[in-house]
């Protein structure tokens, strides 16, 4: 029996280690099978699978994940230029913007605002200066769009869109020097306002699908024959576009008449076209959810335009998805994700304040355990969203453009505000759902669809990017086995398909030992760096678990599956459910260790490192449950959960830590509120309701003897009457106590204050008023 095995194990090694017979016997045999099941693959797909570059995701994907590498890696910090912009013109802008006058009174930010934004070069923070720019970094441009969230989000969306995917980024990478030299500085000085107009009526989340077509042909233009091109177009959602001067165009140009090359389908080209071009219809907006950020449609039919409007100019006709998806990789990673941070460092303050100082059952509302819970989350999502804003923007920063990242940022970014929001909306109660000019969070609360909608639904994002676009992307061998089928060079391509299909097996067996070892053993023996925080080298093991769990399921999926694994988008939604908590724990650690460990801090930690885990541990647990093949998921059980599920979901005393945070002064809240824009002034509603949070904080001695003197009959305490003024005459409190809580009484009376309004919401009055403006708005125009 012992030598027919090593009989065995003798023929399959000298198969694995002898590569021309390795190839005969199994990798031709699997490279054949291999070329029939895989997909076609269309250009679109090809380019959009190529943007961008591997980073970290990598790591996460190979299932032996380097974190002292991590570690290394820089903490991203901002220049004293960069911090000067914050707490200069980007703090002005934030007190010259009312969010209640923009949104209910204006629908637009005032002209005085735009001016500002135009003057101080808020529209050219990725513009280098030597056009004219400010020449931002990634973490400064995140810097200023979370402040102004935390403001206004028509005032963060109006900078944002600029300086994320738009025709400034398109020229800074594509455009020809002419063009550059020409619309760059035009467009850091506020003298052009940009759009990128890519969306369809017929194709919105599949954006490749665009109907819009150009046709390359001769035509007049200024007087003479010019080689150009007919566009015909409609679209619609397009932000900035009703205020713009500069269009940047998408649409699939033809050649029907072989005018500039061979091929009469060129592709997908974008363009940039001044929008008082005659045939250029725009100016009507969209009012999405009451965010009223510049946003609607626009359309042109067969207006000519030439060729050198191309981006890039003729030689990158057809090119153009490439180009959106190469820029969409970083700047999806910044823009979105940074206002989502922002508005949730913003609810964590605003409403752990509130729940401080407004009370019911003779307690603050914060001591409640109900809302207790609530502030808690949000508290935690507020520390590992900002902790994953800033190693994505750093990244950005030292030349990666992640794309897989920025896809996992921008899906979980938004969802996690959406979950906060509803948070807060529940703590506020009757307060959050009266708007006015003293409702801080319902705007905030209805504007989240509309990023949970743009640049990708999650919906779609979730069940077909992450792990669809990671799987080929991030995963070591795949896309190597995929490029080696596609070559027509038979002898080449079974060279290279041998070498990627090898190291494939190699690397599946690997992380299932992997995996399996470290279910059973509890994750003791996994990787962690030797350099991490003590306390917190246990959460670098187990994500190390994770990591070659993801990895061995993954492989599994796409042997057992193959192709159909792409329209299986609720396995592949979980699949990237992992590797998205995966990232979102790696950027936790990090922020932990790149900030000190600040001991006051680990409540925050545990309490996200706790979820991401338990999250991850029930997406591999909701594929191995929904698997077709059953045999497989029974084996995959086995391999992963050896001793069953371990990790929990963090406990209610470590939630009642983090909600600790927001209902006290402290460092640590400033720490994680650190970048928001707060107010100075008590007449402004969020500036009064700091002040009435420290006041109360302040009080609560002196309630404290109120509330004795009441119980023990020394003060009868009557409807409409101050008893403060009644126990300062018994001399149970100094008349400088009485004048503290008069003022801690008059700001709470301000704060818990619900907005009214006439029959008609003060429409006429508001008529009046920006009627009476317009002589000074014609004056300063």
């Amino acid at each position: 029996m012992l030598s027919t095995v090593l009989a065995i194990l003798a023929v399959l090694a000298f198969i694995a280690l002898v590569p021309p017979v390795r190839r005969a016997v199994f990798s031709n045999p699997v490279l054949a099978i291999y070329r029939r099941i895989l997909p076609d693959m269309s250009q679109t797909e090809k380019e959009a699978i190529d943007a961008g570059t591997v980073w970290w995701d990598g790591d996460l994907f190979s299932g032996a994940p380097d974190w002292d590498k991590l570690l290394a890696t820089p903490q991203a910090r901002l220049t004293a230029d960069e911090q000067a912009f914050l707490d200069g013109p980007v703090e002005d802008l934030c007190a010259m913007t009312d969010d209640w006058e923009v949104t209910h009174e204006r629908y637009d930010l005032p002209p005085a605002v735009w001016q500002f934004i135009k003057d101080k070069g808020f529209l050219g923070m990725i513009i280098p200066k030597r056009y004219g720019g400010l020449g931002f970094s990634a973490l400064a441009h995140s810097a200023v769009v979370m402040k102004l969230a935390t403001r206004s989000n028509a005032a963060s969306v109006t900078v944002m869109v600029p300086n994320s995917l738009g025709p400034a980024e398109l020229l800074l990478h594509y455009g020809t020097e002419e063009q550059k030299d020409h619309y760059l500085p035009r467009l850091a000085k506020g003298l052009e306002v940009p759009c990128f107009a890519l969306t369809s009526p017929e194709a919105g989340s599949d954006a490749a699908s665009i109907p819009d077509f150009g046709v390359v042909c001769k035509g007049m233009w200024q007087g003479k024959e010019t080689l150009g091109m007919r566009v015909t177009w409609d679209k619609r959602y397009i932000t900035l576009g009703p205020v713009a001067t500069l269009l940047g165009l998408a649409f699939r140009l033809y050649d029907p008449e072989k005018l500039i090359g061979d091929k009469e389908d060129l592709g997908i080209t974008c363009a940039l076209v001044p929008t008082n071009t005659p045939g250029v219809n725009i100016g009507r907006r969209h009012l999405p959810l009451n965010a009223v950020f510049q946003n609607g449609p626009n359309s042109g039919k067969d207006v000519f335009m030439p060729l050198e409007w191309i981006i890039g100019g003729r030689e990158y006709a057809g090119k153009g998805w490439m180009m959106l998806m190469n820029c969409l990789a970083a700047g999806r990673a910044i823009s979105l994700p940074t206002s989502s941070v922002g508005g949730v460092k913003a609810m964590a303050r605003y409403t752990g304040a509130y729940a401080r100082v407004r009370s019911q059952f003779k307690m603050p509302i914060g001591k409640l355990e109900g809302v207790e819970e609530a502030l808690g989350r949000i508290a935690a999502n507020a520390y590992l969203m900002d902790a994953a804003r800033v190693m994505t923007a750093g990244a950005v920063d030292a030349g990666e453009k992640p794309s897989v990242v920025s896809a996992i940022m921008k899906l979980h970014m938004t969802e996690r505000i959406r979950k906060v929001v509803d948070d807060a909306m529940d703590i506020h109660g009757g307060k959050g759902i009266c708007l006015g000019p003293n409702n801080w969070i319902g705007r905030g609360y209805q504007a989240i669809p509309v990023a949970i909608t743009v640049e990708g639904a999650n919906i779609l994002t979730r069940s077909l990017i992450v792990f669809g676009q990671g799987a080929i992307r991030c995963h070591p061998y795949v896309l190597r086995e995929m490029l080696a089928a596609k070559n027509e060079d038979r002898a080449a391509a079974a060279l290279e398909f041998d070498a990627a299909i090898s190291g494939h097996v190699v690397h599946t067996a690997k992380n299932g030992l992997r995996a399996f070892l470290h279910g059973l053993t509890g994750s003791a023996f996994a990787a962690a760096p030797e350099l991490a925080a003590p306390e917190m080298r246990g959460y670098y093991k187990d994500l190390t678990r994770i990591s070659a769990a993801f990895a061995l399921i993954a492989d599994v999926s796409m042997l057992v599956l193959g192709g159909s694994l792409k329209r299986k988008e609720k396995l592949s939604a979980r699949l990237g459910d992992v590797l998205s908590m995966l990232y979102l724990g790696s950027a936790t650690l990090k922020r932990f260790e790149d900030t000190g460990r600040p001991a006051e801090d680990l409540p925050l930690v545990h309490f996200s490192m706790q979820d991401v885990l338990y999250q991850a541990q029930q997406a591999l647990d909701g594929v191995i449950a929904n698997f077709p093949n059953r045999p497989v998921a029974l084996l995959l059980r086995a391999a992963l959960f050896p001793l069953g599920k371990r990790f929990r979901a963090p406990s209610d005393h470590l939630n009642q830590l983090c909600a600790q945070y927001l209902l006290a002064p402290s460092a640590g809240r400033d720490r994680l509120t650190e970048g928001m824009y707060l107010s100075k002034s008590e007449a402004d509603p969020t500036g009064q309701l700091e002040a009435a949070f420290l006041a109360t904080i302040a009080c609560e001695p002196i309630e404290k003897k109120l509330r004795e003197a009441v119980k023990n009959g020394l003060v009868v305490r009557r409807m409409q009457e101050d008893f403060s003024v009644l126990a300062r005459d018994k001399g149970i409190i100094t008349a400088e106590e009485l004048a503290l809580w008069q003022r801690k009484e008059t700001l709470r009376k301000g704060v818990i204050k619900v907005d009214d309004f006439p029959q008609d919401f003060g429409r006429a009055e508001i008529a009046a008023k920006l009627e009476g403006a317009k002589p000074a708005i014609a004056r300063a125009a």
